[in-house]
């Protein structure tokens, strides 16, 4: 257990606790540097179907530790950039990979917690949990990818509506804004996470991967380039056995089979 995060393994899912409830499983630089390190060492293994982050007791991640940061040597400025440099290479991870990486929100999401949400594939939220941006409300910018993500997700004006105003997000609101994939009642989050995870692992994991990378380039090439990529990732998950199986499945007008294990490194575009 890496300090400050537990993984368990549920069958193929790797569901990772942020393990700090006394503070609202806000993270230090040891906390984070452990989490983007465990990432990247799951990157490539194949046996995995998925992951899943949710945060013990009553929060998801209240962003970057204060008081860790208050006692810096160096000062605010040092202590958000050193601890900024881990966070971002977790947040890198988490859209790099090509297994589904789902949070299961069970609280509150702040700062840091709300740009991991954002940057996960998808989320998954109950009813009385929280997301806040509280970057601006405490003088700061967003990082954690979450100018990227929130554009992309709500359209630049609602974007620019949470990051200036800054009110809290209710679950309702949120999955009317498009910021979470799903509501459930409170505490079953995890549960319905880790069942999404296992319901994408039953597909075509090279198509899962293939998608991914497109749909997050799309925002920042030409039609021309993004056109080449798609057609190079179409030759691509053509070669592999999940497609042989679901076009087959489909002259043989039945359900595909694609099994676990899936190779997935194969299917590139770009």
């Amino acid at each position: 257990m890496e300090r400050g995060i537990s993984i368990v393994m549920e069958k193929d899912v790797a569901v990772f606790m942020l393990n700090r409830p006394e503070a609202y499983n806000s993270f230090d630089l040891e906390m984070i540097k452990g989490f983007a390190g465990k990432l990247t060492s799951l990157a490539l293994d194949d046996s995995l179907a998925g992951i899943v982050i949710s945060g013990q007791g009553n929060a998801f991640c209240a962003g970057g530790d204060l008081r860790w940061i208050a006692g810096h040597p160096g000062g605010y400025s040092q202590a958000f950039h050193e601890l900024a440099a881990s966070y971002h290479q977790a947040i890198l991870e988490i859209r790099r990979i090509s297994r589904p990486v789902v949070a299961a929100i069970n609280g509150l999401a702040a700062g840091g917690g709300f740009s991991l949400a954002l940057a996960c594939d998808f989320r998954i939220m109950e009813r009385g949990a929280v997301l806040k941006q509280a970057y601006t409300s405490n003088g700061l910018s967003i990082d954690g990818g979450g100018t990227y993500s929130l554009p992309r997700l709500v359209g630049l004006a609602r974007a620019m509506e949470i990051a200036v105003f800054d009110r809290p997000i209710d679950a309702e609101k949120a999955l009317a804004w498009g910021l979470v994939t799903e509501v459930v009642e409170k505490g079953r989050s995890l549960e319905r996470a880790i069942s999404l995870t296992q319901d994408l692992a039953s597909r075509s994991l090279p198509s899962f991967a293939a998608s991914k990378k497109l749909l997050s380039n799309s925002f920042d090439t030409s039609l021309e380039a993004q056109l080449e990529m798609e057609r190079h990732a179409l030759a691509q998950c053509a070669s592999t056995p999940q497609a042989k199986e679901g076009l087959t499945a489909f002259i043989e007008k039945r359900k595909p089979v694609y099994g676990k294990g899936q190779q997935v490194r194969p299917c590139r575009n770009g």
